[in-house]
C-alpha cells in the first residue's frame, strides 16, 4: 500500500540556503539567500515554517529552533551545472543536466539571431540587452507603442524576453512574435532555455505595468521525468505556477496558472480541498522575479512571510494520508552583488499530520530525492536513465 495518497511538493523559488562548494566557480561563494535576508531585518515572523524545522535546519537571526519540529528537514545539494530555473526543477524531477543552458547577459544577441528574427516578425527590434522587466520598459516603451518596434531583452538566466503592449502590440501578434523567436532559438549556438512573451499596458514612462497574460515558451525536458512515470501510470499529476512553462507541460495531468505566489498559495490550497489522487507541484515564482533579482530584502522578507500565512492556512487542510514537502530551486540571494541567481543549497522540508518522528536527515547530494521519493510512494519506477534515491521509509 502506497504511504501517502496526496503529495504537495511546493517550490519557494530561489529560496537558497547557503553556498555550494563550488559557488566560487560560479562567483557566488558566501551567498546564503535566507540567512542573509534574516540577517538584514529586525523582524522575521513565519511561525509555520519555523514549526516544521526551518530554523533547525539553518540558523536564523529573529527565529528560534524548536525542541521537537512538526517535520523533517535537510539539505539538498544541485549535482547539475548551472543555477537557473529549469535545471533546478528538472533535476527535482530525476534529470541531471551537465551541459549548462545559454546566457546571453553580458553581450545580447548576435546580429545573426536579430536578422533572422526581424525578418521573420516584420519588426524592427529595440533593446537587445539585459535588463530587469520595469526599467526595459521606462526606457523603451513609448517608442515601441510610437513606432511598432518590438523590445527584446535578456536578464541573467537563459531566456529571450520580447516585450509587447497589449494595446498597440495586441497579445496575439507578441505570442506569434514569440513562438517565431523559440524555434530559430533552438539552435545550439542559441539554444536558452525559455523565451517569454512579456505583456504590459500602460501610455508612458511611469504608468507601465507588465500583465499576468505573460506566456513562456520552455525547451522540452530532455528525457522522461518522475512527472511522466506518474502521470503514465495513471496518477494526477497537477501543476501550479510557472511549473507548466517549466516542463513545457510534460508529465501533467491538470495546470493552473497563477498571477502571483500568493495567488499560488491559495490555488493550492482549493487543491487540498479537492479529492485527488497523486502529486501537487506548485512554482512560487515572485520571491525570486520580483524580490531577488532586484536584490530587495525587505520584499523578499515580506513575501516569505506571506506565504507562511497561506502555509499555516494549507496545513489545516492537510489529512493524514497527506504529504507536504517544501524546497527551493536555487538561491537567489538580495544581498550578493549583480542581479543572478546564486549557486546555494536548498532546503528540505516534509511534514505530514501522520509522523511520529522529526529531525535532521542526511544531506542529500541530488535535488533530485524529491523526484525519487514521490514515485516510490506511488509505487511507480523512474524513467531509465534518470537520478535520485529515495528517502520515503525516513519520513515516518
Amino acid at each position: 500500500m502506497k504511504k501517502y495518497k496526496r503529495i504537495f511538493a511546493i517550490v519557494i523559488d530561489s529560496l537558497g540556503v547557503g553556498a555550494l562548494p563550488d559557488a566560487a566557480d560560479y562567483g557566488d561563494a558566501g551567498t546564503d539567500t535566507l540567512g542573509h535576508i534574516s540577517q538584514s531585518i529586525e523582524e522575521f515572523n513565519i511561525p509555520n515554517l519555523q514549526k516544521i524545522g526551518i530554523a533547525n535546519l539553518h540558523p536564523l537571526k529573529q527565529v528560534q529552533p524548536i525542541e521537537k519540529p512538526l517535520g523533517y528537514y535537510a539539505y539538498l545539494y544541485e549535482a547539475s551545472t548551472g543555477k537557473d530555473t529549469m535545471t533546478g526543477h528538472w533535476e527535482m524531477m530525476g534529470l541531471h543536466i551537465t551541459k549548462p543552458f545559454k546566457t546571453f547577459t553580458e553581450t545580447g544577441f548576435p546580429k545573426e539571431l536579430l536578422d533572422e528574427l526581424s525578418k521573420r516578425t516584420g519588426r524592427v527590434i529595440i533593446g537587445n540587452k539585459s535588463a530587469s522587466g520595469t526599467e526595459i520598459l521606462d526606457e523603451l516603451a513609448e517608442e515601441e507603442i510610437a513606432t511598432g518596434h518590438m523590445i527584446m531583452y535578456t536578464s541573467a538566466d537563459s531566456v529571450l524576453q520580447i516585450c509587447g503592449n497589449e494595446d498597440t502590440f495586441g497579445l496575439e501578434e507578441l505570442y506569434r512574435c514569440c513562438e517565431i523567436a523559440r524555434e530559430i532559438t533552438m539552435r545550439d549556438e542559441w539554444k536558452v532555455g525559455r523565451v517569454i512573451a512579456r505583456p504590459y499596458i500602460g501610455k508612458k514612462k511611469g504608468e507601465f505595468k507588465r500583465t499576468s497574460n505573460r506566456h513562456d515558451y520552455a525547451l522540452k525536458p530532455y528525457g522522461k521525468t518522475a512527472l511522466n512515470a506518474l502521470k503514465d501510470a495513471g496518477l494526477d499529476v497537477i501543476s501550479v505556477g510557472k511549473i507548466y512553462d517549466i516542463f513545457d507541460g510534460e508529465g501533467l495531468t491538470a495546470s493552473n496558472k497563477s498571477k502571483s505566489s500568493v495567488h499560488g498559495m491559495e490555488q493550492t490550497i482549493e487543491i487540498a480541498k479537492s479529492d485527488f489522487e497523486g502529486l501537487c507541484f506548485v512554482n512560487l515564482v515572485d520571491f525570486d522575479a520580483l524580490w531577488g533579482h532586484r536584490r530587495d530584502v525587505k520584499g523578499y522578507a515580506r513575501e516569505i512571510e506571506k506565504f507562511d500565512v497561506k502555509l499555516g492556512e494549507l496545513m489545516e487542510l492537510l489529512k493524514e494520508d497527506d504529504l507536504l514537502i517544501i524546497t527551493a530551486d536555487h538561491g537567489n540571494d538580495p544581498t550578493h552583488t549583480g542581479t543572478d541567481h546564486t549557486r546555494e543549497k536548498v532546503p528540505f522540508l516534509a511534514y505530514s499530520p501522520s509522523m511520529k518522528g522529526c529531525g535532521k536527515l542526511d544531506d542529500a547530494k541530488t535535488f533530485a530525492i524529491i523526484g525519487a521519493t514521490i514515485t516510490e510512494n506511488f509505487k511507480v519506477d523512474m524513467p531509465e536513465g534518470t537520478i535520485g534515491n529515495s528517502i520515503l521509509e525516513k519520513l515516518r
